[in-house]
């Protein structure tokens, strides 16, 4: 070979091996991206896996093993990393009940995906948190994973409950609602006839007794039917802006003889709280319904105690406490040493007509009235109780901004007769009208009555200038009561308006709370109720 081919030779040689060192290196740079991009993926699938806000269990497929753990599990169910990893997912504490044999976790192997909708878990301290458990089934460098994803779903759960409550809640208020006008009427009826014949008669008869316990068992029939009404929020009321410490002790010596003398009542005001706004004989009612709960709750001796106190929620604070809403609150606290609730009787208290009591010892009206009340007045309850160590209620009230502490509303009045005015009654039961007009007429007033909304016009047409009050139901046929006042005050403003209703219709009232000025009487009523309704009227 000449040294010009051997040259060349070498020169094609050196050239083929600088080519391959080049593809050497661009090989090696390709696979420093290809481990930068995987450590890239690494940090970041590591970033995502230390961040979820799932828990998530990774096992090794064959074994059964942990082979990690994130902090969200680990902070959820209270155990440490070490206690995870290594060991057998049916060895952890935790899984025990779940994964209680191998066959539990061959299920896990032998499906590509399983879903629990709702499992129950036990954290290292004893809670039991509710959770949606996924597994999937992944190939990782040759070796088969399976990644269990843990969501915390107790919260969700909560809710949903309190939005089944809530549902039930309002279907028994519609229920309610619809029984409450035609039973008000007739107990109406029941009432003020047997009143009149009370008052006609002379105790010493035999008759008498016998009335007096029609008039007692209407009576407590008003009582019950009320205390659903609110508890449905539909019973009607008159907010005033009042001092709770005020409206508390003008109730202490009521509730003192209520709950009896073996039980010793400590009262325990805030001094200077904000006031607020609600019609002072609902705090009457919570006081009430509360102590005789606790009252019958104590065996023998014991103790009740009332507290006020101001409160302030914020959003933090209400994310983390189910329940509470965020704001500015007066509370009011009812605590007794009693017997207390189980978890079973707390879930239920609220429920109309349960009851823990003994047959005819309880309406289980009591505690749905208090939550009724609350919830009209953009409250919240809470109730903290544990067998044997008694019971807590605390209601938060929203404060009112405003200092003007309303003059309290007095709680009895006299009787009081006609000075001659002329009043129209619009009604169309008829017992309940031929019986309100006889009340009228006995109280000394002239009365007009009219069974629909269209003889109310023809008699208001012909009698306007002598009519000084207009009593009219709410719901009637033809024409509503607004509408049918409406029409009067457009054409004779100077005529007072009193309406009536065994229940309260948004017609009239916005979820029950009266506008100023509106004069209103709630069915049933006595003699009494009406001529002190019909008087204040006339006088507005």
């Amino acid at each position: 070979m000449s040294k010009t081919n051997i040259k060349n030779r070498l020169v094609l040689t050196n050239t083929e091996l600088n080519r391959e060192i080049a593809l050497l290196k661009e090989t090696l740079l390709e696979k420093e991206r290809t481990i930068e991009v995987l450590q890239g993926s690494e940090k970041q699938y590591r970033r995502l896996f230390e961040s979820a806000k799932d828990g998530i269990l990774i096992l090794d497929a064959d074994s059964g093993m942990v082979v990690d753990v994130n902090p969200f599990l680990i902070q959820l169910l209270g155990y440490s990393h070490e206690e995870f990893c290594g060991k057998h997912v049916w060895e952890i504490s935790t899984f025990k009940d779940i994964a209680a044999s191998k066959n539990a976790f061959k299920a896990l192997q032998d499906n590509q995906y399983i879903r629990y909708e709702d499992l129950p878990l036990k954290t290292r301290s004893g809670q039991v948190v509710a959770v949606e458990f996924v597994s999937n089934v992944y190939l990782v460098a040759h070796s088969k994973v399976i990644q269990c994803t843990i969501r915390d779903i107790t919260s969700h759960l909560r809710q949903a409950a309190q939005l089944q409550q809530a549902q039930k809640m309002e279907a028994v208020g519609v229920l309610a609602g619809g029984v409450a006008h035609d039973y008000n009427n007739m107990l109406s009826v029941i009432l003020v006839y047997s009143e009149l014949a009370l008052n006609k008669m002379n105790p010493s008869e035999p008759l008498y007794n016998d009335l007096q316990e029609i008039f007692k068992a209407a009576e407590r029939s008003k009582d019950i039917t009320r205390q659903l009404l609110t508890f449905a929020r539909k019973q009607t009321i008159i907010p005033v802006v009042l001092d709770l410490n005020r409206n508390v002790e003008s109730m202490l010596k009521m509730l003192r003889r209520l709950i009896g003398e073996d039980i010793d009542l400590v009262w325990r005001p805030e001094i200077g709280m904000y006031p607020i706004k609600m019609d002072p004989v609902q705090v009457d009612q919570i006081l009430a319904n509360l102590c005789i709960n606790s009252r019958d709750a104590i065996a023998g001796v014991g103790k009740v105690t009332i507290e006020t106190g101001s409160a302030v929620f914020d959003e933090t604070y209400c994310a983390d406490h189910a329940g509470f809403v965020a704001g500015n609150y007066v509370l009011l606290a009812v605590s007794d040493d009693g017997c207390g609730m189980d978890k079973e009787t707390l879930a239920l208290i609220f429920e109309p007509f349960f009851t823990s009591k003994g047959i005819g010892q309880g309406t289980g009206l009591g505690l749905s009235t208090v939550y009724g009340i609350v919830k009209q007045n953009n409250g919240f309850i809470n109730v903290y109780s544990e067998p044997g160590k008694g019971t807590t209620f605390r209601i938060y009230l929203p404060r009112y901004a405003g200092q003007t502490i309303d003059t309290p509303r007095e709680r009895t009045a006299e009787i009081a007769c006609s000075r001659g005015e002329t009043v129209m009654v619009v009604e169309d039961e008829p017992a309940l009208l031929k019986m309100s007009k006889r009340i009228l007429e006995e109280l000394g007033y002239r009365v007009l009555a009219a069974d629909t909304p269209g003889k109310a016009i023809e008699l208001t047409e012909e009698h306007a200038s002598e009519i000084n009050l207009i009593i009219t139901d709410v719901v009637m046929p033809e024409m509503n009561g607004r509408d049918l006042v409406e029409r009067f005050q457009s054409l004779y403003p100077s005529i007072k308006i009193l309406f009536m209703s065994g229940y309260t219709a948004d017609v009239i009232a916005h979820r029950g709370v009266l506008s100023e000025g509106v004069n209103f009487i709630q069915k049933p009523y006595s003699i009494k109720d009406l001529a002190v309704k019909v008087r204040k009227a006339l006088e507005h």
